[in-house]
């Protein structure tokens, strides 16, 4: 188990796009983090249930959508592609369809690898269907059995990253969410989240060391960007979701430190604080992944990528081709123009980089929260503190105290609806209890039974998974 003290980030000038300080070296020499920014291409298929039946129309599907990219990748002269497949429901479900999806690409990737010299790796991510159980059992059944069989399947199909967005501690945030409760949310992010995460990983980066595969990275998707989309249809203040975005952190980091080595996730918008903490290579997504939802950070996400992503778009026809295709094209050229600045030193790489950030920190708390500068200061600070739940506290404390100061500054638009929910959450924040003890004595009180099952949650000590 890896632990983290202090930043491996310790300056600004060196907190670059496309640079890391671990970067990850692929089998066919591929570099991420190690100079270039390489384009991560997403996609999924279109209206279609999937079946026994209707498994030769998703295989013919895939195949049609990664040729395409590829040649197109190849007509563009992109120095390297990254693909991410995240499967389906039905394809954790049933292993075998998602191994046999797996095959495919890889056999595509290989393929135009000695054709064309097109250097590419594929990250496979299976679903976290354990949620599909209510409440969730997030340690044995069936819905656990085959999720780790899919990890295992395609990681042996030829998945060169594994990765997850995963879901432990959800069915307590989403209400928390909702009902601006700090102190469950806390709880969820720091407690049951990151349990269930060391239970998890220590799963996942077994998987990969047994296939020669990278254990990559999580999401806390469903905690993060959960907010950011309400906050983006007014259902809960930006304020909150740029506070619950900074929270999300230490969770995300525990599957670092029970091995996993990046690239983190591109739905992660926590990446920023997790590259200036464990130094490994982060995807990151935003303006290309308008296909796949709206937000308020499109460039700023851009400023520290090691992969840029569209998120995921639908197999579907555009004007231009097939959507797949077109995303990989405007991945392709944003890229571009990221190695080209790098390429003419680091001056113009923080030159861009700086147009990529003012171009949004102004405008929202949750672009805000992902400054460079600010990132290094909240991440500095959550380092300091020696458990999950305690760099939650801190990490909060920090996104709070930063959206106030550079509000005050004239640094920050906020709302003076949002002005008076920070300091109403600020309040909250404060009157967080100082031990993990203190916080489970407040908040499991409250919980529904019928919604969380506790005993799922125990702490988890690395040994023998006899709760499985």
């Amino acid at each position: 188990m890896e632990t983290y003290s202090t930043l491996a980030v310790t300056s600004q000038e060196e907190f670059l796009f496309g640079s890391a300080p671990r970067p990850l070296r692929l089998k066919n020499g591929m570099v991420i983090g190690g100079g270039q920014v390489y384009p991560e291409l997403n996609f999924t298929l279109p209206p279609l249930e999937i079946t026994a039946d209707s498994m030769p129309e998703v295989r013919s599907q895939y195949a049609g959508m990664i040729e395409e990219a590829c040649r197109r990748a190849v007509d563009l002269n992109a120095p390297g592609l990254v693909v991410e497949f995240e499967l389906l429901p039905p394809m954790t479900i049933h292993p075998e369809w998602g191994a046999e999806v797996t095959a495919i690409l890889r056999e595509t990737l290989d393929r135009f690898a000695e054709s064309d010299g097109l250097r590419g790796a594929l990250r496979v991510t299976p679903n976290d269907i354990r949620e599909h159980e209510r409440p969730p059992r997030m340690r044995g059944g069936h819905l656990w059995e085959s999720m780790t069989r899919s990890f295992e399947l395609c990681a042996a199909a030829g998945a060169d990253m594994l990765s997850i967005e995963s879901t432990g501690g959800k069915e307590v945030h989403d209400d928390a969410v909702l009902n601006a409760d700090v102190a469950a949310a806390a709880y969820s992010l720091g407690v049951l989240g990151a349990r269930d995460m060391a239970f998890l990983w220590d799963m996942i980066v077994e998987t990969a060391k047994r296939h020669g595969a990278f254990a990559a990275g999580d999401s806390a998707c469903g905690f993060g960007n959960t907010a950011m989309v309400l906050a983006e249809k007014r259902y809960i203040p930006r304020v909150w979701a740029a506070i619950i975005r900074v929270m999300t952190v230490a969770r995300s980091l525990a599957a670092f430190e029970r091995g996993a080595v990046g690239p983190s996730k591109d739905c992660a918008y926590e990446g920023p604080y997790l590259k200036a903490i464990t130094g490994y290579p982060i995807s990151m997504e935003g303006s290309q992944a308008a296909c796949a939802h709206l937000s308020p950070v499109g460039n700023i996400s851009q400023a520290l990528a090691d992969l840029w992503s569209n998120e995921s778009v639908q197999n579907i026809r555009l004007l231009g081709g097939m959507a797949p295709t077109v995303s990989l094209e405007q991945l392709v050229y944003a890229t571009r123009l990221m190695n080209t600045a790098s390429a003419g030193g680091p001056e113009k790489a923080r030159l861009l980089q700086e147009w990529l950030v003012e171009s949004d920190a102004r405008f929202d708390p949750q672009a805000y929260v992902l400054r460079p500068d600010v990132v290094l200061e909240i991440a500095s600070a959550i380092i300091e503190e020696s458990t999950p739940y305690l760099r939650v506290r801190r990490g909060a404390a920090e996104a709070a105290r930063a959206l106030r100061k550079a509000h005050s500054a004239g640094r920050l638009e906020i709302s003076e609806r949002d002005a008076g929910w920070l300091d109403m959450l600020s309040e909250q924040i404060e009157a967080l209890p100082e031990s993990e003890e203190e916080l489970e004595a407040l908040v499991r009180p409250g919980l529904d039974p019928g919604k969380v099952l506790l005993e799922e949650y125990a702490p988890w000590d690395g040994q023998a998974r006899s709760a499985a």
